[in-house]
């Protein structure tokens, strides 16, 4: 797994090493990265929308009928990473994307699920967004189950998370 620091690149590896390249202001991807792959046209796939910071397209192994990818053109690994005006970009194109998804398959409902790292269960190290049409008694398992909460775990856990937030 590639994690990209504020240079471009994994700090484990020398410049010559890293498969991320950054052209300037143009592109940042990776050389290993399969949606990298997918933007440069390098790897095809059902295409439903570009722009010039997006892509759409189905995903080849979906959960449900409609089952799309939106990913940013550029390689950022995670949420952590991505620019604040890219994941702007990538959430609107998200939005589009599920209107006419909405429109066209007329689903019960739709999750929008956005996976970071491996306990998340991230399975490409390329920030990505799922639209995922749903429909009442699909066997998707995405949901869990509603238990109260320790309150005063709760409240600790918001203090501490609060206590990093940014002024």
């Amino acid at each position: 797994m590639i994690s990209a620091g504020a240079a471009g690149h994994d700090s484990r590896l020398t410049d010559h090493e890293s498969p991320i390249t950054n052209y300037g202001d143009i592109m940042r991807t990776d050389s290993e990265c399969i949606f990298c792959k997918i933007v440069t046209g390098d790897v095809p796939c059902f295409k439903l929308y570009e722009d010039d910071q997006t892509i759409a397209f189905m995903d080849i192994n979906p959960a449900n009928e409609g089952h799309t990818l939106v990913i940013p053109k550029e390689h950022w690994e995670d949420v952590y990473a991505i620019s604040p005006e890219l994941l702007a970009a990538t959430v609107q194109t998200v939005q589009k994307i599920a209107r006419v998804v909405n429109q066209t398959l007329n689903p019960d409902g739709i999750n929008l699920v956005q996976a970071n790292g491996k306990g998340a269960a991230q399975s490409v190290q390329h920030f990505h967004m799922h639209i995922l049409p749903r429909r009442v008694g699909d066997e998707v398992k995405l949901n869990w189950g509603l238990h109260p909460g320790d309150m005063d775990a709760v409240k600790d856990v918001c203090e501490r998370v609060k206590r990093n937030l940014p002024v």
